[in-house]
């Protein structure tokens, strides 16, 4: 029996990550301090006898060390999410993902285990309208724009990754996702997709940031998940970075149409300025999507749900879990 370590394992996809291995037979330890992630996530499959949840930070040292120990290898999922989030506390997200990065890689290392370290598309920086390819340069705003304090912090965890593979000769995967949605994604952290479910099931209108043109593709979190396994499974992932998600684009004006279609909705769309949404310095990207040819190649991966499949079944689970109206201001 193979035994891993889910750090953010009670969040969004660390949850259904979690799901999927012990549906394939796996021990599973969660450590998750729950600032973003929630133990109502692994609440369907709690109590399990092969599932361990300890509730912790990564960079405690005395808790993280035993636990990478136990297990053969390290699923780093553990970071800030949420643009909403990131923008409204800029100095601990950079901290914490740059300080839990180096606290998995340390322990890993230590220990002899494989990390797959999750990453993210917004290390891409600004978009050119052309696939993001994992061997392009990356490209940021200037820095005093805080928008990009959490790309780079990202693109930081990465450089970490391979210092370690190259001068320890540590076992490291990194994949960058792009826009992975579903089941159980909150919108309380500024995500697009269950933002603009909720506001559409309560008839509310659906707001856009900035003029709507801008393309984003979004991936199903059960595609992500099997594509996490697989790339850790496979040896010849190591040293290697590979994008994981969609390539089918959808502009925000598009993707407003298609969930006020998908839900029946009559709600209407509203325009908001970047500048009145985020007070601290705001830049975004034109457009964003994958070339996925590396990870197609290595271990076969084509997603199986369409953006409407996703839409369906995220609005299913809004609407049975309950759609609650916005606080009081």
């Amino acid at each position: 029996m193979k035994k891993v370590l889910i750090t953010g394992g009670a969040g969004f996809i660390g949850s259904h990550l979690t799901e999927r291995l012990l549906s394939k037979g796996y021990e599973v330890y969660i450590l998750d301090n729950l600032s973003t992630g929630s133990l109502d996530n692994v609440a369907g499959f709690m109590p399990h006898p092969r599932l361990h949840v300890i509730v912790g930070n990564v960079t405690d040292t005395p808790l993280l060390h035993p636990l990478v120990g136990k297990v053969d290898a390290v699923y780093h999922l553990a970071a800030s999410v949420g643009v909403r989030n990131i923008m409204d506390n800029l100095i601990s997200s950079v901290v914490n993902n740059i300080d839990g990065t180096l606290a998995v890689l340390e322990a890993a290392s230590q220990a002899g285990k494989k990390v797959l370290l999750v990453s993210t598309s917004e290390v891409y920086g600004k978009g050119e309208g052309t696939p993001s390819q994992e061997t392009d340069d990356l490209r940021m705003g200037e820095t005093s724009k805080s928008r990009w304090s959490y790309a780079c912090s990202k693109a930081l965890d990465e450089y970490l990754a391979f210092a370690y593979a190259y001068e320890r000769n540590a076992a490291v995967t990194v994949v960058r996702l792009f826009n992975t949605v579903g089941d159980r994604q909150t919108d309380a952290f500024g995500m697009v997709i269950p933002t603009f479910i909720k506001q559409a099931l309560r008839g509310e209108p659906i707001t856009i940031f900035g003029d709507g043109s801008q393309s984003r593709c979004f991936g199903y979190v059960k595609d992500v998940v099997w594509a996490l396994h697989k790339l850790m499974e496979h040896p010849l992932s190591e040293k290697n970075v590979y994008n994981i998600g969609s390539t089918e684009q959808v502009t925000m004006t598009e993707l407003a149409d298609l969930v006020i279609a998908s839900t029946g909705s009559q709600s209407q769309k509203i325009y908001i300025p970047y500048q009145q949404a985020y007070k601290k310095g705001f830049e975004d990207a034109a457009s964003r999507f994958p070339n996925i040819s590396k990870v197609q190649q290595l271990i076969g991966f084509v997603p199986q749900h369409t953006l409407a499949d996703i839409i369906a079944i995220t609005a299913a689970h809004i609407a049975r879990t309950g759609v609650k109206q916005p606080a009081a201001v």
